[in-house]
């Protein structure tokens, strides 16, 4: 039966009385218990922002080398699909995702931006400290970077200090025990085995996996393209071996990272707030 004659037939049965269509109707899918700030209405923001609300800051840079076979905005990939998936689990408000942050170890490759620490550092504080103005004191800053760890930590230490907790992923301590038991590279951290196989499942469209190539030296910090330069010299910008990438090691690596951001996220949310200063009371 061809699907015209099946839908006339169909409307029949529903005008004719005989079949209770209300019931083929899909139901409607249910709301995800957190809320993006930048679909709000002030309004709107002013009721969802309160005491016990808790805010996730995706940080994810937009524009930083991630070797020949990964886009520049990769973080940002990153950031924003993590965010989706808090999102549809945790009752939070997800501001928008920062895309500019501390990356001073890729500044050799064209298109990385970095900011300085101390602006980074500030930038979370303005961010935490603009939005607590409306009610809010736990932050969680949902982070996918490494060197993005320093300014994150100074920052929580000064909004510590008007009462006001930040906390953030620390992709080492996360990734850190999954990555023993599945990686094959010999080392590595960016732009690598993980994080290619990480791209395969969340943007498979962009990653050329005939551009990967293994470029792995364990010489210093920071990436250099100079092969007499200091730091860990990288004519691709890859640290590590993306050719072992899968698919499946990737599901592995996502499942632990979620598990991990939404821990994280309700410990903050059952966290003791450290004192307010007097004139914040």
């Amino acid at each position: 039966m061809n699907r015209a004659i099946l839908l006339l037939l169909l409307g029949a049965s529903c005008a004719l009385g005989t079949l209770d269509c209300a019931k083929l109707k899909p139901s409607p899918a249910p709301a995800p218990p957190g809320v993006l700030l930048e679909d709000l209405t002030w309004i709107e923001a002013e009721k969802r922002l309160g005491p016990d609300t808790v805010v996730v800051i995706p940080v994810g840079a937009a524009a930083k080398e991630h070797g020949l076979h990964l886009r520049l905005k990769n973080d940002l990939l990153l950031a924003d699909y993590f965010k989706q998936r808090v999102l549809a689990a945790a009752d939070v408000v997800i501001a928008p995702t920062v895309a500019y942050h501390h990356y001073p170890a890729f500044l050799e490759y064209p298109g990385s931006v970095s900011l300085r620490f101390d602006t980074a550092r500030d930038l979370m504080v303005d961010i935490c400290k603009s939005l607590a103005g409306y009610g809010p004191r736990r932050f969680y800053a949902l982070n996918t970077g490494v060197s993005t760890v320093g300014p994150l930590a100074a920052a929580a230490a000064l909004l510590g200090e008007e009462g006001i907790v930040l906390t953030y992923t620390d992709l080492g301590k996360v990734l850190g025990p999954v990555e023993q038991q599945i990686a094959k590279q010999e080392g590595g951290g960016h732009a690598d085995e993980i994080e290619t196989s990480m791209m395969l499942v969340i943007a498979p469209e962009t990653v050329d996996m005939s551009k990967a190539v293994k470029d792995y030296d364990p010489r210093g910090v920071g990436m250099t393209r100079n092969p007499g330069g200091p730091g860990t010299y990288s004519p691709t910008g890859s640290w590590g071996d993306p050719t072992l990438a899968t698919r499946e090691k990737g599901e592995i690596v996502i499942a632990a990272m979620v598990t991990a951001l939404l821990g994280d996220i309700e410990s903050l949310r059952r966290a003791p707030l450290p004192a307010a200063p007097p004139e914040a009371r």
